[in-house]
């Protein structure tokens, strides 16, 4: 694994989470029957914009996990 890079995916995920998270969670008090259209569009724009993020960076966690530690920080062993 290559920690550093896991550690850069993590922060990005941290990052997307607090950028977007509160403008996708579900809003009890909301009703879509009074939401006008251009605010639907918004939510829509956030959640892709949310979940392409998020892809991305799981993308980038996968590869670091599967990664060889960079040359000169090999594992310690037990």
């Amino acid at each position: 694994m290559d920690p550093d890079r896991f550690r850069d995916a993590y922060q990005r995920l941290q990052s997307l989470d607090e950028r977007l998270t509160h403008k996708v969670r579900p809003r009890a008090h909301i009703s879509f029957g009074h939401t006008t259209h251009e605010q639907l569009e918004d939510r829509v724009r956030n959640l892709a914009d949310y979940t392409l993020e998020l892809k991305e960076v799981m993308d980038e966690m996968f590869k670091a996990i599967a990664a060889a530690p960079p040359a000169g920080k090999a594992q310690s062993g037990s």
